[in-house]
Formats: structure tokens, sequence, C-alpha cells
């Protein structure tokens, strides 16, 4: 077995990994729900501004509850971690830009519909740059 093999098997049989994903989730999911009022909130502006005002709001939210609950023991430099998520979530949202583009140009979905997948196909990006990345010390 590889040494990423045995570092990601490792890694799946932690209880603290699991526990970590179930509040990034909890956190998520809230930061989703304020994401998507102030996105419905904004519509007249137009799907993608409406959906940059709305990514900025919500990711200061969900900053503040992965720095103080979600990766607590994982404190370090409010800049550098800060600095850190928001890279991550540039390049989330930027990937998520590209989704929601597919669904409402070629698919036609509803608007709200359209972020809501989205924001969910971009979560697993967002969880493990953070985790990784954004709040290491």
């Amino acid at each position: 077995m590889s040494a990423l093999a045995e570092r990601t098997a490792r890694a799946l049989r932690s209880s603290h990994n699991w526990v970590q994903l179930a509040k990034f989730g909890v956190v998520g999911g809230s930061g989703y729900a304020f994401n998507l009022a102030v996105y419905a909130l904004l519509l007249g502006m137009g799907s993608y501004v409406a959906a940059v005002i709305s990514f900025a709001r919500s990711e200061a939210w969900n900053y503040w509850w992965n720095r103080h609950w979600t990766f607590v023991a994982q404190k370090g430099s409010v800049a550098l971690q800060g600095f850190r998520f928001y890279v991550v979530s540039f390049v989330a949202f930027g990937v998520n830009q590209l989704w929601l583009t597919v669904f409402l140009d070629w698919l036609h979905w509803g608007k709200l519909v359209a972020e809501a997948a989205a924001i969910v196909l971009v979560t697993p990006l967002n969880f493990l740059g953070n985790k990784l990345w954004s709040f290491r010390r």
C-alpha cells in the first residue's frame, strides 16, 4: 500500500475527521440557507450579481463558525487562516459559477434550483481545502 493510501485509510478511520465533517456540514448548511436567502432577495439585481453578494456574506458567516467551532483545535493566525479560507472560497466560488452557467444557460434550470445544486457540488472541494490547508497551523 502506498504512503498516500495508508494516510487516506488512517484519516477515514479517525472519528475526529468525521466529527469535523459533521460540524462543517452544520456550518455549511446554515451558510447554505443564508446564501440562498440573500440570493433570493437580490435576484432583481441579476443571477450572477446576486450570487457574488450572497457568496461574500455567507463566506464571512462560514469562516467565523468554522474557525470558532469546526476547526477550533487548529486555531492559528487569524490573518493567515482567513487569507487561506478566502482563497479556498474563491476557488470554490469559481467552480460554483461554472456549475451555475451549466445549469442556467445550458440546462435552463430555475435560478434558485441551479444555485442550490451548484453549492452542493462544490461542498467537498470546500471542505477538503479548508481542512487540509486553510486551518492548518
